[in-house]
């Protein structure tokens, strides 16, 4: 392939995984992804994310404490509105689209709101991935940072499919800033914007088969001669 062909395919094999193996991740090869992540622009180049890698017993830690917090449905307290306020076409169809997608993939029924609970649920166990990046920006930084964050957390999820490994973003994990902040010695200072699991695909796991629908361009681009 040449160049263009494998910066392709690592977009395009991207997908959100819902299931990883436990085998663990060279820890200097996910140096080398955040580093060369880092290459994002930014305006001014001011660089405005902040990355907590977690592993081992300190995953655990936060895994329990996010668990715990879902089961015993402690409410949500997100530092930012995600999602909008007031759905609106199209954007709702293509929510329903992608949720019971996923459920019926796994067998889930409409108006089974326990085990839509269970499934959301396994975003607190990283759905076993072994390594978690936590993000942050501070406080005062206003909305051009944030579109910079996101060019960031793209080139980290491409840099992961080139190098073997799949990821999961998840703005779950910022449901409980509270609990991920006290975890990990987070200052109130920043905002945690989301979280990446990070891992081999278990390629045997039922949600790995889901993929979500693209638009075709004619739904979204004009071009203007």
């Amino acid at each position: 392939m040449d160049t263009f062909e494998i910066i392709e395919d690592a977009i395009t094999s991207r997908k959100s995984v819902r299931g990883f193996l436990p085998k663990a991740i060279d820890m200097s090869l996910v140096e080398r992804i955040l580093a060369a992540a880092a290459y994002a622009p930014s305006g001014s180049n001011i660089q405005p994310w902040k990355v907590h890698v977690v592993t081992g017993s300190k995953r655990d830690e936060l895994s329990s404490a996010l668990v715990e917090a879902h089961d015993r449905k402690i409410p949500e307290n997100r530092e930012y509105q995600y999602y909008p306020v007031a759905w609106r076409s199209p954007y709702i169809e293509r929510r329903r689209e992608t949720g019971w997608g996923l459920y019926g993939t796994l067998g889930i029924q409409k108006g089974d709101k326990d085990a839509m609970a269970r499934q959301h649920g396994k975003n607190f166990l990283f759905f076993g991935a072994p390594v978690v990046l936590i993000f942050t920006i501070d406080n005062d930084l206003e909305k051009g940072s944030w579109l910079d964050y996101g060019m960031f957390l793209q080139n980290i999820m491409v840099l992961a499919r080139g190098a073997g490994l799949h990821t999961c973003p998840q703005a779950a994990i910022a449901n409980y800033p509270g609990i991920v902040k006290e975890a990990l010695g987070i200052s109130d200072s920043q905002t945690l914007v989301c979280g990446i699991s990070m891992g081999y695909e278990d390629s045997g796991c039922v949600a790995n088969q889901f993929r979500t629908r693209r638009m075709d361009l004619d739904e979204f681009v004009t071009f203007c001669a």
